[in-house]
């Protein structure tokens, strides 16, 4: 009965300073975490506009990254009045650091439209055009997908697109991420038709009939792809309010 007790007590006793380690390491390497964490969603907003960037943009390193973030990139955080949100409103409402690069954009995600923040992020190349990304959160097949869009100054066309998910299957809807050919047909396409009247964009199951509005869909991912066209629709209308008062 006393070997019993001494091995209990052993092995609670290592089990204890094994859980202490862990957490030590854990809250140690949080910070790291947190910056790569950072660092990959940069440069996934960066892709949108990967054919602007100065260089080349797949062989772009963090120390690239975060020099065109510091200089090249103006952050906003909009309403879904389309009003920009001060850092020190941001501050007050639970956003540290009052930029949009630190929104909890799946937290947003959960509230009423009405009450949702949008980040924005304005990119301007070194020849001094403008390039306007937004960010769209949608659902595919399994879970969430989710893209940055980058709109030319004329805010009707687009410029690029980076998209992302959660659990897409790979190979079929997973493509939305990993197909350059797929990503690159947004190019170009239109938000708004001839007489200034929203459309967004269609990715289309068969084939594209539209050129000006409708990219080509991804064979076997008609649910993944339906998500994106639903994803645009929504996500981009929900910036129309602070587009209008730049193009006015």
């Amino acid at each position: 009965m006393q070997n019993n007790n001494s091995v209990i007590g052993f092995i609670l006793a290592l089990t204890f300073v094994v859980a202490l380690i862990l957490a030590l390491l854990q809250n140690g390497l949080k910070p790291i975490h947190d910056k790569n964490e950072a660092l990959y969603s940069k440069k996934a907003t960066l892709a949108a506009v990967a054919d602007h960037i100065d260089g080349d943009f797949n062989k772009i390193n963090n120390d690239q990254i975060q020099d065109i973030f510091d200089s090249q990139i103006k952050q906003m955080v909009l309403n879904s009045e389309g009003s920009v949100v001060e850092s020190a409103e941001l501050e007050s409402l639970g956003v540290k650091g009052g930029m949009a690069e630190n929104l909890d954009l799946t937290r947003e995600q959960k509230k009423n439209p009405e009450d949702r923040l949008l980040p924005l992020y304005v990119y301007t190349k070194s020849d001094g055009s403008k390039y306007y990304i937004v960010y769209t959160r949608g659902k595919g097949l399994w879970d969430e997908i989710w893209g940055n869009i980058a709109l030319e100054e004329d805010l009707k066309t687009l410029a690029g697109v980076s998209f992302d998910h959660k659990a897409e299957t790979p190979g079929l809807g997973a493509e939305i991420k990993d197909n350059k050919e797929f990503k690159a047909q947004f190019i170009g396409k239109k938000i708004y038709d001839d007489n200034g009247n929203y459309t967004s964009v269609y990715v289309r199951k068969g084939g594209a009939k539209d050129p000006v509005h409708e990219v080509d869909g991804i064979s076997g991912a008609t649910i993944t792809a339906d998500g994106v066209t639903e994803m645009l629709q929504r996500g981009l209308k929900a910036y129309e309010p602070y587009l209008k008062t730049i193009k006015s």
